[in-house]
């Protein structure tokens, strides 16, 4: 499958679509999941074309998991949670919907369970908020 410059993520990049901005480098784009399947649930992607793990160059590919590091650290802080999964998915059979590769950062923590990906957008408000957190924290550090 060849990359699709239509996907979404690709018009967020191109400011085509709005996004819950909480971070941005010259090589990545960290934002509010619209279908989050927990409060803080936080998007990573890497500002080059590439559909999944195995399109990516390495030296891009290490700059993206730097911001993955720092943007999961302030999450983590932004929503006091003991724990952070990282899940970043490849191809439509593991549950990929999105074909632009990204990470997905979720706060965790005992007794609250993860909604199903991708199912109900979130009040965009909530969103907003989410988003000032996790950046405040950012900007502290």
């Amino acid at each position: 499958m060849a990359y699709d410059t239509d996907n979404i993520f690709a018009k967020i990049l191109r400011g085509e679509a709005p996004a819950f901005t909480v971070y941005e480098d010259e090589h990545s784009l960290a934002f509010m999941d619209v279908m989050p399947q927990v409060d803080g649930h936080t998007l990573v992607i890497p500002k080059t074309p590439a559909e999944n793990l195995y399109d990516i160059d390495p030296q891009i590919l290490g700059q993206t998991m730097a911001t993955v590091q720092r943007v999961a650290e302030a999450v983590r802080e932004a929503f006091a949670v003991p724990g952070i999964m990282i899940a970043q998915l490849n191809g439509s059979a593991a549950g990929q919907s999105v074909f632009h590769l990204h990470f997905h950062i979720l706060p965790r923590t005992e007794g609250i369970n993860l909604s199903m990906h991708a199912r109900e957008m979130a009040d965009f408000g909530l969103l907003q908020e989410h988003a000032g957190r996790i950046r405040s924290v950012l900007e502290a550090s």
